[in-house]
């Protein structure tokens, strides 16, 4: 399976996440002549050579009417330090250095953004995409500030190069086309920032909003790692947050910030062939009976788990009770949890991620004095197999009065 694995284990910002997709793209002067090729005014795009601790990755660099917004003043969003971890916020922020003049910009509405998106004329997918996060982004705004989406406004160039961010992220998500993106837990950092609306935590309220159902966490770090603009692109795309997956990695790239901090700021992306993985829930019952325990255990495997088996253990108070255990593919994960626990009465279910060695199989029939019998054939690592369906033999030997070795004795080709 084609997965995409995002390390957010130093936050995440749009930026970021382009320069770190653009290295993982085959072609990526060919993604940014179509960003280019939008006319967006004053906006000009350019992937750069970065370094951070050492390591070298790129930077994604959007500047409007000559400024990069990023090493400057910070006044994107409502709260003042996103881009490249602290440089991509979108309304009323005033975050600047010191003595630098406090610029002033036109405000633009969510329909004023969704107009500019809509007006790109990039892929159908692309443009659905970008709506979608620009949706997060205002309602995460609209909650935090007790106001509607429509009220939300946004400052006119740091819009733009907000949007620019967006749209990017998004072409590299579709050309990349991975049938999974997974991230790491978001590392969000810690301390306060400061803004119009005065000093606040971080994460960011409207971050913290967006991170609603995500495993986040604030680290050792004093500064804001995670953005709002970074969070509503993994909020959408990302389908698990979750440790690496075994993947066969074969394209890695680092998106750089703007920012120092104690340990590299990067955020890492690799691309590559997820090698399959089981999932095994087990739950121990002494209190669920043994017609329960049978039915639960058949459910599971009607609706598709690998395997199922049940074994005796001995419980707290020396009590005996069943271990009941369920393997199953990652994706059907969930609907095996709920089976369990509709169908036995434990309160909770362990899981573990197992790697499977499996045979080549085939089904196939091999004749008998008794008619065809069905068969498996099984192959890899050196070994071949061939096994009769136990159903059939049993049949068989019912129906003549025979033993199930003395079945199998006449069976062509075992």
């Amino acid at each position: 399976m084609r997965t995409l694995y995002l390390d957010c284990s130093m936050g995440a910002a749009g930026d970021m996440l382009c320069a770190a997709l653009l290295q993982l793209h085959p072609a990526p002067e060919q993604v940014l002549e179509k960003i280019r090729a939008l006319k967006l005014p004053g906006v000009t795009v350019a992937l750069e050579r970065a370094v951070s601790q050492d390591i070298v990755g790129a930077h994604f660099s959007v500047t409007v009417d000559g400024r990069d917004e990023g090493e400057g003043l910070h006044d994107h969003h409502h709260y003042d330090d996103e881009k490249s971890h602290g440089h991509e916020h979108e309304h009323h922020c005033d975050d600047k250095k010191s003595g630098e003049e406090h610029h002033h910009h036109h405000h633009v509405h969510l329909a004023d953004v969704n107009g500019i998106i809509r007006g790109s004329g990039l892929n159908r997918t692309v443009i659905d995409d970008a709506l979608a996060v620009y949706a997060l982004l205002a309602r995460a705004e609209s909650e935090v500030h007790g106001t509607t989406v429509d009220q939300i406004h946004f400052h006119e160039v740091g819009t733009l190069d907000a949007v620019v961010d967006v749209l990017t992220a998004c072409l590299l998500f579709r050309e990349l086309a991975p049938e999974r993106v997974v991230a790491s837990p978001v590392h969000v950092g810690s301390g306060t920032v400061r803004c119009a609306h005065g000093v606040l935590p971080v994460p960011a309220p409207a971050t913290a909003r967006l991170l609603e159902g995500i495993p986040s966490y604030a680290g050792d770090i004093v500064g804001e790692l995670c953005t709002p603009t970074g969070a509503a692109l993994l909020k959408h795309f990302v389908s698990e947050f979750s440790s690496q997956p075994l993947l066969r990695v074969e394209r890695i790239g680092y998106g750089v910030g703007h920012k120092v901090f104690p340990r590299a700021n990067v955020l890492r992306a690799m691309l590559g062939e997820e090698e399959p993985a089981v999932v095994e829930l087990c739950c121990n019952l002494d209190d669920t009976g043994g017609e329960d325990i049978a039915f639960a255990l058949q459910s599971a495997l009607d609706a598709g788990a690998l395997d199922a088996w049940w074994e005796p253990i001995g419980m707290k108070k020396s009590r005996p009770a069943v271990r009941l255990s369920v393997l199953c593919r990652r994706e059907d994960r969930d609907q095996m949890v709920a089976l369990i626990f509709k169908h036995t009465r434990t309160i909770g279910i362990r899981e573990a991620l197992c790697q499977r060695y499996v045979l080549r199989r085939e089904s196939g029939t091999v004749e008998s004095p008794w008619g065809p019998v069905r068969v498996k054939r099984s192959e890899g690592w050196g070994v071949e197999r061939v096994k009769a369906e136990a159903d059939d033999l049993a049949r068989i030997a019912r129906e003549n009065g025979l033993t199930l070795d003395e079945v199998r004795r006449n069976l062509q080709g075992l």
